[in-house]
């Protein structure tokens, strides 16, 4: 029988072995107390098995508020357990698939600490969710980049600019041979600038540049809402020549997304605003490798990982764990990993050195639209970085014959130390 399978891992004062069993029986067929018809017949049919334990260390205080404290006992261990379902519990169904790995169990009175690391989906979910249409291979073919990463930045103010204002920066940007655009996850349908005027400006700018050069360039148009509005949104980039549209993931849902993905015919840009709920403390949450996966069955072409020395406060460990695991192949296709956040030239050289390739996208907003010598010097700044990496350079000495990565390093550099 296939089985669903959660790596986690725990804090708790009780014995590990109590607690997973808690666990267990809270996410299947148990409760706090027996209850009538949970018979052993059932039990063994429905029950979720603790698979392994691992123990890891023990620690003097908890790291979360509310928890049991066992009497006598001034010490918590922390552990890695494994749990599987019967997949029968929960069918080939992703809302309830989420509700059984990461429901009701964060809070659990047993645990000091409890972190989702890694889910094991089954294959008989890959029958009835497609995943990416267009994943990273996709992507590389709409904006025809292949041997280095494609280059983009978020259109800057993320709010307040009108369409053509939008449309001006549009041009500027890929004139000077810029890849990819995106809006800003705050750019929705405001008064402002409405969505529909968006696209036409910003549309005509591309459309023509892409007629007079044979490049076109690619825009992430935020169309994030109510399921039949991103449904109309589409159609209309869609009808408008785009070649990519974006949504806000945690905020429309995994059945708005899979909804979305059924009926798209462009590639889904995943932003991830709002991971920080999930992921900042060490001590609760869901790692980036069980997070992908879902959002990845789900349809997303294209998810953010967060870059080296990122203005957020996720490690640099982790973001490059992050984007090796968006490369992974799962059923023969890999997620475009979108390196952003504080982005600019400067860690181009050491993404290349950690990653060992550069199969993704740098996307930087401030550090192309802030360079000192304005937006075009910005992409050529980060163009000049990528291409010191990857002939295995370092930035100072490829900056000496190259004036804007010159003083993207003076600029930048100074301010980001």
């Amino acid at each position: 029988m296939e089985k669903i399978k959660a790596t986690y891992w725990i804090e708790t004062a009780q014995p590990v072995e109590k607690a997973a069993g808690a666990l267990a029986g809270e996410q299947s067929c148990g409760t706090f107390v027996s209850v009538p018809g949970e018979t052993q017949e059932l039990k063994e049919k429905h029950a979720a098995q603790v698979q392994s334990i691992e123990i890891l260390e023990e620690v003097g205080a908890p790291s979360l508020p509310g928890a049991y404290s066992a009497k006598n006992k001034s010490t918590y261990t922390r552990a890695k357990i494994e749990v599987a379902w019967p997949l029968a519990n929960v069918g080939v169904n992703i809302s309830n698939l989420m509700a059984t790995v990461a429901g009701n169990l964060f809070e659990l009175h047993p645990f000091s600490g409890l972190r989702l690391t890694d889910v094991e989906i089954p294959e008989a979910y890959y029958s009835k969710y497609k995943g990416p249409q267009f994943g990273l291979d996709g992507t590389r073919k709409l904006t025809n980049v292949f041997d280095s990463p494609i280059i983009g930045t978020i259109i800057k103010p993320s709010v307040g600019l009108t369409p053509e204002q939008t449309a001006a920066q549009t041009k500027l940007l890929i004139e000077a041979g810029l890849d990819f655009l995106k809006d800003d996850e705050l750019m929705g349908d405001p008064p402002h600038c409405p969505f529909e005027k968006r696209v036409d400006a910003v549309m005509d700018v591309i459309n023509r540049h892409a007629d007079a050069t044979g490049k076109k360039a690619m825009y992430a148009f935020n169309l994030s809402g109510d399921v039949d509005d991103m449904a109309y949104r589409h159609d209309y980039v869609l009808k408008r020549g785009g070649t990519c549209i974006m949504v806000s993931l945690n905020w429309i849902g995994l059945s708005a997304l899979v909804k979305l993905r059924a009926h798209a015919q462009l590639p889904i840009h995943g932003h991830r605003t709002g991971w920080g709920l999930m992921n900042r403390s060490p001590h609760i949450g869901i790692d980036f490798t069980a997070y992908q996966k879902i959002w990845r069955l789900a349809g997303a072409d294209q998810l953010h990982t967060n870059g080296l020395r990122n203005k957020f406060c996720e490690a640099d460990a982790s973001v490059i764990k992050s984007i090796k695991a968006c490369q992974h192949y799962e059923h023969g296709m890999q997620v475009m990993p979108v390196v952003s956040s504080g982005q600019w030239a400067g860690q181009a050289v050491d993404t290349y050195q950690a990653i060992g390739n550069p199969h993704l996208m740098y996307v930087c907003g401030g550090g192309i639209v802030a360079h000192p010598g304005g937006m075009a010097a910005g992409v050529e700044s980060i163009k000049q970085a990528w291409q010191a990496a990857l002939r295995g350079q370092s930035l100072a000495s490829f900056a000496t014959s190259h004036t804007e990565l010159k003083q993207a390093i003076e600029f930048f550099g100074g301010i980001l130390k």
